[in-house]
Parts: C-alpha cells; sequence; structure tokens
C-alpha cells in the first residue's frame, strides 16, 4: 500500500459509549465545507457580513475548498501573520478505518486575503481542531439538537452561538462532496459556521465547543493567536 508523504499524524482521544480510547489517525485529505446553512436566508445574511469586508459571493452554495492536511493542529496556539484573521466554530467529520467520527474545530482565516481569494486564505492559516471525538452514530439520531458555541478574547465575549441544525447534516455534506455515503478513510472535513452575533473581529484567543445536550457532554478547545508582524 502506497504511503500518502503529505499525510500527518494527529492524535484523538475516542470517547464512546463503551469507553475511551487514544489512537493516532492518520489524515491526508483536508476539506473545507462553506455556505452550508438549510437556512437560505441565515446562509445570505453571513454572505452579506463577508461582502461587508469585500469578500466575493460563492458562485455555488455549498462549496467544498481543499487545505493542505498539514494546516489542521491541536496545539493550543498559532501563529498568524498580520492582524486581519479570525476564527470560526465548526463540526469537524473524521472518516477512519471505516467509522465516521465527529468532533469541533475552527476554521481560522485570514480576512484580507479573503478578500481577493477565498481559497488562498483558506490555506494561509493553521486549522485548530479539538483532540476529542465522538462517534456519529452515538450522536445521529439527535444530531439536530447539537449546539455549537464560540468565545472571542481573553475575556471570554459570546461569538458564536446555535445548533448544527442550521447547518446542512453530515450525511448531505458527505453526498454532495463524494457523490456516495462515505469520505474516504483519512478525510476530515469542516462542515460550516454559524453567523457571528455581532461583527467579525480578530482576537488573541478563541474558545469553542460542541454541546450533546442528550448524552449531556460536550467538547471544548482553545487556542490562542500570535500575531507576527508584516514587514514588506
Amino acid at each position: 500500500m502506497k504511503t500518502d508523504a503529505s499525510a500527518i499524524t494527529l492524535s484523538f482521544d475516542l470517547i464512546s459509549s463503551t469507553g475511551f480510547e487514544r489512537a493516532q489517525f492518520s489524515i491526508g485529505e483536508a476539506v473545507i465545507a462553506g455556505w452550508t446553512g438549510r437556512d437560505a436566508e441565515a446562509v445570505e445574511k453571513h454572505i452579506r457580513e463577508l461582502e461587508k469586508l469585500g469578500i466575493q459571493r460563492p458562485a455555488s452554495t455549498p462549496i467544498f475548498y481543499r487545505v493542505a492536511a498539514a494546516r489542521l493542529t491541536t496545539a493550543g496556539q498559532i501563529q498568524v501573520v498580520g492582524e486581519k484573521s479570525s476564527g470560526e466554530v465548526e463540526v469537524i467529520l473524521v472518516q477512519q478505518s471505516g467509522r465516521l467520527w465527529i468532533g469541533v474545530g475552527s476554521d481560522h482565516t485570514d480576512r484580507e486575503v479573503e478578500t481577493y481569494g477565498v481559497t488562498v486564505s483558506k490555506q494561509v492559516c493553521d486549522k485548530p481542531v479539538a483532540p476529542v471525538l465522538w462517534p456519529y452514530d452515538e450522536v445521529a439520531e439527535h444530531w439536530d439538537q447539537m449546539i455549537l458555541r464560540s468565545y472571542a478574547g481573553n475575556k471570554r465575549e459570546l461569538y458564536q452561538e446555535g445548533p448544527v441544525a442550521k447547518m446542512l447534516p453530515p450525511t448531505d455534506l458527505i453526498a454532495r462532496y463524494t457523490g456516495s455515503n462515505s469520505l474516504c478513510d483519512g478525510t476530515l472535513m469542516f462542515g460550516g459556521t454559524l453567523a457571528t452575533l455581532g461583527e467579525i473581529q480578530p482576537s488573541e484567543r478563541f474558545e469553542l465547543e460542541l454541546v450533546d445536550p442528550v448524552l449531556d457532554r460536550r467538547i471544548t478547545h482553545g487556542y490562542d493567536i500570535r500575531t507576527l508582524p508584516i514587514l514588506g
């Protein structure tokens, strides 16, 4: 079997009804699903948010951007160039050994670059993901009750909040991306984000969580943003 030299290895805590396991996942394909809202009005609101920043409307919705797997990280700090980047809380889907897992991550994006090249902007910043996953089959029946939240800054100001029901469900995203009912092994997909509660803004820290109110559990993650200067 040929080894994918571009794949990276991420360590995850796999938490399920049968217990806990720590596993190393080889991720060779990273995908950012955009404009995934079920509600056309909410999608339009997010499009208008980005238009204020000079970002062109997408050609179609949803849309799937490919980024280098090397951009994925479970670290507690990322480095960015300039002060125009910000995070977005998103569900992540991870296919490994024939099983679909879910977690939470941040599609951290350079907003200045985004104004002239959305695909490039997705590649510029690292993509933080929480090092914890749940089996999708344990939450599939109550999927729409799951909640996403994010907090910006050291004062933990609520930045985004809402049910995952606002976005297309995993089965739909997978079908639209692959034309089948499953992702390829070693694929990690971001599932789309919620509109912000205020203006889109950079911050020195970003925290995110996925809440399962039915099974009374949550996945949380946070990371600091270290800004590097633009010198030319």
